[in-house]
């Protein structure tokens, strides 16, 4: 017999040998030290439990597994936390590092006066590391444009998200340039809330926006060609559930005003008409047939449009639907 068969026995010996003493070591370890009998895991109290005796042998195990339930793959998948989650409002989708700004360690406690020269240049530093060219450095400024523009309109995170991505297409696809990052994002962001139906007029976008009513039209209507947009027509119905909730109206009233819109455009009156002018006209209309106590110039002042054309548009609505004016 030659070395190597002899070799190749020894070594299948020493396998087999180790893999004997490990299952025994294994039947062992899952048998009751008392009564032989199998020991079962009781997951609900931490415990490892003979099934005969009942002898408790291990005791406040450490539960490796999710505190929470999932019932399907899809819901494993969006409960399972493995860090903070992406999005797309921060420029590097918050996977880097972010230092507070509050000057307190873990306890509550203020730094002292060295600490908290530390932390500022850990935080200037951070800062410089997070924006590596001036692309980042465009993409920061315009998504702190946009969270500042929505938070001021009262628009949802979903919004926020969706005109972070409108912003990220025009960034990508070159549409910068010859424009202003407040143009482009201010462009972004009205074109997500109209896609999410929270529209907001033309005048609430410049009155929080920095540039000029002229430039965000034309801006926007460049992005929209551009990035191939499908955006929808503002449906008047989709401003009333805002004007009817500032002026604090009745669920009645709003009911009566969408009742009043239905009918002007079965007449055909909506086309060519201002969907803020025809909402703010409706709401107004309504509240008077409701008898609620609401003044023009309080309409106005809530739907950014002039007195002029709120009597105009009221005018037309009650002719639609043959009421008294």
């Amino acid at each position: 017999m030659s070395d190597t068969s002899i070799r190749t026995s020894a070594e299948e010996q020493t396998r087999e040998r180790l893999q004997e003493e490990t299952e025994s070591e294994q039947t062992s370890e899952r048998e009751c030290p008392e009564c032989g009998g199998r020991l079962d895991a009781d997951t609900e109290h931490g415990e490892t439990v003979c099934s005969e005796c009942g002898l408790v042998v291990e005791e406040d195990e450490i539960d490796h597994g999710p505190e929470w339930r999932a019932f399907n793959p899809s819901e494993k998948d969006e409960k399972s936390r493995v860090g903070a989650p992406t999005t797309n409002m921060m420029h590097d989708k918050g996977l880097s590092t972010n230092i507070g700004w509050q000057n307190k360690d873990a306890y509550g406690n203020s730094l002292s006066s060295n600490q908290r020269q530390k932390m500022q240049r850990l935080r200037t530093w951070n800062e410089r590391f997070r924006t590596r060219d001036s692309k980042e450095r465009n993409l920061k400024q315009a998504l702190g444009e946009i969270d500042r523009m929505a938070s001021a309109l009262g628009l949802p995170k979903t919004v926020r998200e969706t005109a972070s991505v409108i912003y990220r297409r025009a960034l990508e696809e070159n549409l910068l340039p010859g424009r202003s990052i407040e143009g482009v994002a201010t462009s972004a962001l009205y074109a997500a809330a109209r896609q999410a139906n929270t529209p907001r007029s033309l005048d609430e976008m410049t009155a929080v926006s920095r540039v000029e009513k002229m430039e965000l039209t034309r801006t926007y209507r460049y992005v929209v060609r551009e990035l191939n947009l499908e955006i929808k027509p503002a449906d008047p119905e989709s401003y009333l559930p805002r004007f009817v909730s500032d002026l604090g109206l009745s669920d009645d009233t709003e009911r009566r005003a969408r009742e009043l819109i239905e009918s002007a455009r079965d007449q055909g009156i909506l086309s060519g008409k201002s969907p803020v002018g025809l909402a703010a006209a409706a709401v107004y209309a309504a509240a008077l047939l409701t008898n609620e106590k609401v003044t023009q110039s309080e309409v106005s002042g809530v739907a950014s449009i002039s007195e002029v054309t709120i009597r105009n548009r009221y005018k037309e609505l009650l002719e639609a639907v043959d009421a008294p004016a």
